[in-house]
C-alpha cells in the first residue's frame, strides 16, 4: 500500500476541472448542458504566433532550453514590462517556466519554511493556498466578500501580519471575483507593507489586459516602486493572447530569488518547451492590435448576463470590473424549496439545481468564500445571454 506524504495530503485536486468533466460526461449523454465552469479564453491563439511555432520546428529549434528562459522570451518580456508597465528589469531578474502556476510554485519552494505564513485574500485561485501548503507553510486566509467589493483593505492586512509572514498575494485583476485595484487602493496598501520590510509581495497580474469600461490597469509596483526589491510580478501569456495550452508564464522581481526559483526549477522539470518559448516572442513582440476586439466580446457577454443575473432574487452579484469570470452570492436561495418540494440547503445543491436547469457553474467553496458560485464568460454571448436566462427561470421557480 502506497503511504502518501502528509504535503500530498494536504492539497487536493481543482475544483474546477471536476466541474468541466462533469459537464463533458453529461454532454457525452446528450443532456443539454451550458458550459460556464471553464477558466480559459474561447478565442484561438492569433495566427502570427502559430506561425512562429513551425517556423521554430522547421528551423530545428526542438531540443532543451536553459533552465531559466530562452535569451529571446526573456529579453521579450523584459521589453513588455518596460513598454506596457513602464517596469524596468535586467534581464537576469526575468525567468521562464512551464505556466505562471509554476512560477507561483517555485517561488513559495525557494522561500517558504515550514510554519511560515502567506496571507491569500478571500475568493482566491485555489493554487495559491495549495501550493503554500505543499511547500510547507500555513496559508492565512482573509475573507473580502461582496461588502468589500472582493478587495483586501488595509486594516484587514495590517492585523494579519506576524513575526511568521513571509508572503502577500495579490491578485490583480482578480480571479474569480472581477475585481480590479485602483491606485489608491493599491497606494493604501503599499503604506501597511512598508511597516513590514521582511513580507515579500507576489502580484499575480495574468488578466491585466481583460479589463472593462475603459479601465486601464494599475500594478503596485507602479504606485509603489519602493517595494520593487520584495516583489514578485508573475505573468505569462495564456489569458491575454489565449495560449493557456502553451504553457508559458514568467517571473520578473529581485535577482536573488529569481536564481533561487531557477534552481528549484533545474530539479522538476527544467526549461519550458522551445518551440512555446518562440511562440511566446511572437506574442509579446507582436502587439496588442488584437486585443480590443476581444475586450469588446468579454464585455458584451459580461453585459448580457448580468442583465440578466441582477433582477434575480436570491442572487447578489457584482459588476465585474476584469477578467472573465462572474462570481455570485446565492445566500438568498438557501432555505427555498424546489418542485419537488426539496429544499435548497447549500450551495451544492445550488449548484446541482442549475445543473438540472441546464447551467454548470463552480462552487464558491473552490475559491474559499461560501455560498458563492462562479460562472465563466469566456463562450459565445448566445450560451451567455441563454445561460443568465435559464438561472433566472430556474430561481424564479423555487419557492
Amino acid at each position: 500500500m502506497v503511504t502518501l506524504s502528509k504535503r500530498v495530503q494536504s492539497v487536493s485536486l481543482s475544483a474546477n476541472a471536476a466541474a468541466r468533466q462533469l459537464t463533458r460526461q453529461l454532454k457525452e449523454q446528450g443532456v443539454d448542458i451550458l458550459d460556464l465552469t471553464t477558466g480559459e479564453p474561447d478565442f484561438d491563439t492569433p495566427q502570427h504566433i502559430r506561425d512562429a511555432a513551425v517556423e521554430a520546428m522547421n528551423n530545428g529549434e526542438t531540443r532543451y532550453t536553459p533552465t531559466n528562459g530562452t535569451t529571446p522570451l526573456r529579453k521579450a518580456v523584459q521589453a513588455k514590462l518596460a513598454r506596457e508597465n513602464q517596469l524596468d528589469y535586467a534581464l537576469g531578474q526575468i525567468c521562464i517556466a512551464n505556466g505562471a502556476k509554476q512560477i507561483i510554485f517555485n517561488a513559495f519552494a525557494a522561500t517558504l519554511n515550514d510554519g511560515d505564513e502567506v496571507i491569500v485574500p478571500v475568493p482566491y485561485w485555489p493554487t495559491f493556498p495549495d501550493s503554500v501548503r505543499f511547500n510547507g507553510g500555513e496559508a492565512v486566509l482573509l475573507e473580502c466578500p461582496l461588502e468589500q467589493e472582493y478587495k483586501l483593505q488595509p486594516l484587514q492586512l495590517a492585523q494579519a501580519i506576524t513575526d511568521k509572514t513571509r508572503w502577500l498575494v495579490l491578485n490583480n485583476p482578480g480571479n474569480p471575483s472581477g475585481a480590479v485595484y485602483n491606485a489608491a487602493e493599491l497606494t493604501a496598501l503599499a503604506a501597511v507593507l512598508r511597516d513590514h520590510p521582511n513580507v515579500w509581495i507576489m502580484l499575480d497580474e495574468l488578466y491585466e489586459h481583460i479589463l472593462f469600461d475603459g479601465r486601464e490597469h494599475v500594478s503596485l509596483l507602479q504606485v509603489a516602486p519602493d517595494l520593487a526589491e520584495r516583489i514578485l510580478l508573475v505573468g505569462g501569456v495564456s489569458k491575454t493572447y489565449a495560449m493557456t495550452g502553451w504553457r508559458i508564464g514568467f517571473g520578473a522581481g529581485p535577482q536573488a530569488l529569481i536564481d533561487a526559483m531557477v534552481v528549484v526549477q533545474s530539479q522538476n522539470s527544467s526549461g519550458a518547451s522551445a518551440i512555446s518559448q518562440a511562440a511566446a516572442v511572437a506574442a509579446l513582440n507582436g502587439g496588442l492590435d488584437f486585443l480590443p476586439p476581444q475586450r469588446a466580446a468579454y464585455q458584451a457577454r459580461r453585459d448580457a448576463i448580468m442583465a440578466q443575473l441582477s433582477p434575480v432574487e436570491g442572487i447578489e452579484v457584482l459588476n465585474p470590473e476584469g477578467a472573465f469570470f462572474i462570481f455570485c452570492r446565492c445566500a438568498g436561495l438557501l432555505g427555498k424549496s424546489r418542485a419537488d418540494g426539496r429544499t435548497l440547503e447549500s450551495e451544492q445543491d445550488v449548484l446541482n439545481y442549475l445543473l438540472e436547469s441546464g447551467v454548470s457553474g463552480v462552487a464558491g467553496s473552490a475559491y474559499g468564500l461560501s455560498p458563492y458560485f462562479r460562472l465563466s464568460i469566456a463562450t459565445d454571448i448566445e450560451s451567455v445571454r441563454e445561460a443568465g436566462k435559464r438561472i433566472a427561470t430556474a430561481c424564479a421557480a423555487l419557492k
